[in-house]
């Protein structure tokens, strides 16, 4: 029986990508994308760029389509596991290949529950959160005493918490965020921060709320930081 891992690539930046994480890619029989196209995949092109010869290992991409029908997805969840247990079941070692790190909103726990429950062997390797470089990046702590931190994905309702709060791949629900924040921003005191593409060429990053507001396009891979400490 094989063994999967699930490989957070990091944000973008190559050199996020770890020296354990090169080494299980490198050894592995087939790499798995959470893509229709490797082309248009974030996590393969980080990969590419650190291991020029990747394409030399077999790929195979499987579509996790964005939908909130829970019983469709459940069934596209099973059928993409049986097609991957099935090269697990030749003894291959194959490796998913996800942005961030696997342990944080990724489409490989999908596939990581399924195969623990039906007694394979699955392990995650941890990759740089984004969330993470993002803080780095804008050079800001997310958390310092006894500060709460809250992660919020952008599919949520964008409550604002005490503390920090930092709202993942807002995409779609981006203006209604920037929305709440400028009423928001009425009465209470909040550091706003954003920053899209994290790493990749097309980075942006926002040191205030006017420039999240005038600047910021409508990204699915854009977080925002939003420090409220009343």
């Amino acid at each position: 029986m094989g063994v999967l891992y699930g490989i957070g690539v990091g944000p973008g930046d190559p050199e996020y990508l770890t020296l354990k994480s090169v080494r299980i890619i490198r050894e592995s029989d087939i790499l798995l994308l959470p893509n229709k196209r490797k082309e248009d995949c974030y996590a393969y092109q980080i990969v590419k760029s650190v291991i020029p010869d990747i394409d030399k290992k077999q790929i195979v991409c499987y579509e996790f389509p964005m939908i909130k029908d829970a019983e469709i997805l459940h069934s596209l969840h099973d059928e993409i596991y049986e097609s991957i247990n099935g090269y697990l079941q030749k003894d291959n070692q194959v490796t998913f290949l996800t942005i961030g790190d696997p342990a944080v909103y990724s489409t490989y726990n999908y596939i990581h529950k399924r195969v623990l429950e039906n007694g394979g062997t699955a392990r995650m390797i941890s990759g740089v959160p984004s969330f993470c470089a993002v803080a780095a990046r804008l050079g800001i702590s997310l958390g310092e005493g006894k500060e709460e931190i809250h992660i919020i994905p952008g599919n949520d309702e964008l409550d604002i918490y005490k503390g920090t709060c930092i709202y993942m791949k807002t995409g779609r629900k981006l203006q209604n965020l920037i929305h709440s924040l400028e009423k928001r921003l009425k009465d209470e005191n909040l550091q706003i921060y954003g920053v899209s593409n994290c790493g990749l060429e097309n980075e942006r990053v926002y040191l205030s709320f006017q420039e999240l507001k005038n600047k910021c396009e409508k990204d699915y891979l854009t977080i925002v930081i939003v420090k409220n400490n009343r």
